[in-house]
């Protein structure tokens, strides 16, 4: 009986160290290094550990056969669609300096390096601009 208990203890320590091994040694692609840390930069950028901590901020809410919108009194309050709006325009100016990074490959095709650096720019215009607009609604307040 101690002699079965000793040998699965045993190739548990083997199967714990031959993973650990591995996981040291692993080696990630760049791409898979690079896609990880941008996402994990739109993520904490975007607000989502405010909304993860902060109590669930309700947008609306039911009344008879009327919806009461709740407004935020100060900048600093968020709702989850604001967060998410704002991660995803992050995505698309990122986007948009990954596409005009792009255009440099193509310096002796011009017309695909203006036509990535044009879209790029015009994602980049359209990140930020929609940004300030919504960064603007919540600072004028309710209508």
């Amino acid at each position: 009986m101690a002699s079965r208990i000793r040998r699965k203890f045993s190739s548990l320590a083997y199967f714990a160290r031959k993973t650990y091994w591995r996981i040291v040694t692993a080696k990630p692609s760049l791409l898979v290094i690079a896609l990880a840390t941008v996402g994990v930069s739109v993520f904490l950028l975007g607000g989502a550990v405010y909304n993860i901590i902060v109590p669930h901020v309700f947008i609306a809410y039911p009344y008879g056969r009327r919806v009461l919108f709740y407004y935020p009194r100060a900048v600093h309050e968020q709702v989850w669609y604001e967060s998410l709006g704002v991660t995803i325009l992050y995505g698309i100016g990122i986007a948009g300096f990954l596409m005009a990074y792009q255009s440099t490959k193509y310096a002796y095709k011009s017309r695909q390096a203006y036509n990535l650096l044009l879209i790029g720019c015009v994602l980049i215009f359209i990140a930020y601009f929609l940004t300030e607009i919504i960064l603007w609604l919540k600072m004028r307040g309710p209508l």
